[in-house]
């Protein structure tokens, strides 16, 4: 049984949905925590509606966020505890965005997924093995799980944009490469990597822009 998923909205602009972005929050955030790069992106995606779901657990590590799985080391949860809540977590994502797409009467090719960090790892983990590619992904300091099992399970293979903070003491930099040769072993033809310099655990203008473009660009805009 899937939860539904709450989600913040940014209409578009000419008030005419010809795609969607969807961000998914990181550990201990919500949707509103993205929903605001929306602002600076709509003047340049003004036909895309954005759209921001929380995830669907309450944080033990920050009270008044959200998570997708529990973390074993922030949390003091069990590895089988986040190997459950992550498997949960793929299911409510992946039937939030097939009924958003039903909803919006959009095609795959007109999405894009925007992951930070935990939103990084559950975009990067749902996209490829959706049976329909979306338009591409973009992942912000995140890292790739179980990256020995995506060449067998993969089914879909969309451009890729990571970014990553090379000052980033969360999720260290070097998952980033990492995330990248494991995707191009996948045969993922089109992976993209920036680092943002000087830049720790976040966004900054710098990366935005690339993922603008990158964005632009996937979307045929």
């Amino acid at each position: 049984m899937t939860r539904v998923l709450t989600a913040g909205r940014k209409e578009p602009l000419s008030e005419d949905t010809r795609s969607i972005v969807v961000f998914v929050h990181g550990y201990g955030a919500n949707g509103a925590d993205l929903l605001g790069l929306a602002d600076p992106l709509a003047e340049h995606l003004p036909d895309t509606l954005f759209v921001a779901p929380d995830a669907p657990e309450a944080c033990a590590g920050a009270p008044m966020g959200f998570q997708w799985f529990p973390i074993p080391w922030i949390d003091g949860s069990s590895e089988e505890e986040s190997e459950r809540g992550m498997h949960a977590a793929v299911e409510d994502l992946n039937a939030f965005l097939d009924a958003l797409m039903v909803d919006e009467d959009v095609l795959p090719e007109q999405v894009v997924l925007f992951g930070f960090s935990q939103g990084t790892m559950m975009s990067l983990h749902v996209a490829p093995r959706r049976e329909d590619a979306v338009a591409g992904l973009v992942g912000f300091s995140g890292r790739l799980l179980r990256p020995e099992l995506l060449k067998d399970e993969a089914v879909s293979r969309m451009p890729v944009l990571l970014v990553h903070g090379d000052q980033d003491d969360v999720v260290p930099v070097q998952s980033l490469p990492e995330a990248a040769q494991a995707l191009q072993d996948a045969e993922f033809k089109d992976v993209y990597a920036h680092v943002m310099k000087g830049t720790g655990h976040g966004i900054d203008p710098d990366g935005l822009g690339v993922a603008l473009a990158f964005m632009r660009d996937v979307l045929s805009l």
